[in-house]
């Protein structure tokens, strides 16, 4: 995945990043950290329940380089482990 800084995405958008800041989380009710981590975590539950490609992979390719850390945000999102989420997708 893409990263973007929020100084550049400030300045595209013709703000400073405070405003930008302030402005993201008006709409999202998150800051733009956040909403990284969220698209990154929902592009490895799909990568994981669809195509079934192993967590460390998933991880990865999301940018995490350290599946412990991907594991814990994971839990925080879905409330579930990556490696039981997997399990009981499989029925």
């Amino acid at each position: 995945m893409n990263d973007f800084s929020v100084d550049e995405i400030a300045v595209q958008a013709n703000m400073t990043s405070a405003t930008f800041i302030n402005d993201f989380r008006e709409i999202t009710r998150m800051t733009p950290l956040q909403y990284q981590k969220q698209l990154r975590l929902q592009e490895a539950r799909k990568l994981m329940l669809m195509q079934s490609i192993e967590v460390r992979r998933v991880a990865e390719s999301v940018g995490y380089e350290s599946q412990s850390q991907f594991s814990r945000e994971y839990v925080r999102l879905f409330g579930i482990t990556p490696q039981k989420d997997i399990k009981e997708s499989k029925g």
